[in-house]
């Protein structure tokens, strides 16, 4: 399995920590989010990682160089114009040949979810994408089906809804998405022509027609760390 690390964010929220480095290279308990993203995807069974980079992308690029990873890991240079995460998982489709599953994963998230029973229930399922999403309190959120399927999107503070299955939206469940989730390599012939657009926006579409199935994750680990309160709590976690 091949894994796209997204890491090219600004890391705005965490100003007095990204004024000089970027958020993948924040450290928590002597390692940096970069590190332990990509010693996870390794010990979980990724063979091969894409590393989108943009905010300070020279000082990611060396750090990645810098050391023996024990797989390959490539850079997708974003540098001139950062592509959100539809257009920056679009510009490193030339890193994924062949017919097995990709996985994406935020660099600011720390989890304990098992990957590889999630590729697991992903192939079983013949889904085109599965994202991990957990019972949890947010402003965004996707709803799902009693079969887990994907049928809509809603924003609680705005109000806005995204309707992907009419019939089911009402009564579907809400859960909120972790930044991670997997695809097969057939997704990619979906995407838009446009550079730059959200990942989200095209499972919202391919929900009409294609398989989008959620993952339920409940494990005991979830942080966000892109925030400056989650940034602490995880830094007494890992300390």
């Amino acid at each position: 399995m091949k894994a796209m690390l997204f890491a090219a964010g600004l890391g705005t929220r965490l100003q007095n920590e990204t004024a000089s480095k970027p958020k993948a290279l924040v450290e928590i308990g002597g390692k940096t989010l970069l590190q332990r993203a990509i010693e996870k995807l390794k010990a979980e069974g990724v063979e091969e990682i894409v590393v989108n980079v943009h905010h300070f992308s020279k000082l990611v690029i060396d750090f990645i160089e810098s050391k023996d990873w024990g797989i390959p890991v490539h850079i997708s240079d974003e540098s001139d114009k950062l592509l959100e995460t539809g257009g920056g998982l679009k510009k490193a489709v030339p890193f994924f040949t062949g017919n097995s599953p990709v996985l994406i994963y935020n660099v600011d998230i720390l989890s304990n979810l098992n990957l590889k029973v999630l590729k697991e229930e992903h192939l079983k399922s013949g889904a085109l994408a599965t994202v991990v999403v957990r019972q949890r309190k947010t402003e965004r959120y996707f709803k799902f089906d009693q079969n887990k399927n994907l049928v809509g999107w809603l924003n609680k503070k705005t109000g806005e809804t995204i309707i992907s299955v009419p019939d089911n939206f009402e009564e579907a469940v809400e859960m909120a998405f972790s930044g991670i989730h997997i695809i097969q390599p057939e997704l990619f012939q979906f995407m838009p022509e446009e550079d730059r657009f959200s990942i989200v926006q095209v499972y919202l579409e391919l929900a009409k027609t294609k398989k989008i199935k959620g993952y339920f994750d409940n494990s005991d680990l979830w942080i966000d760390v892109g925030k400056p309160a989650k940034l602490a709590e995880a830094r007494e976690l890992f300390k």
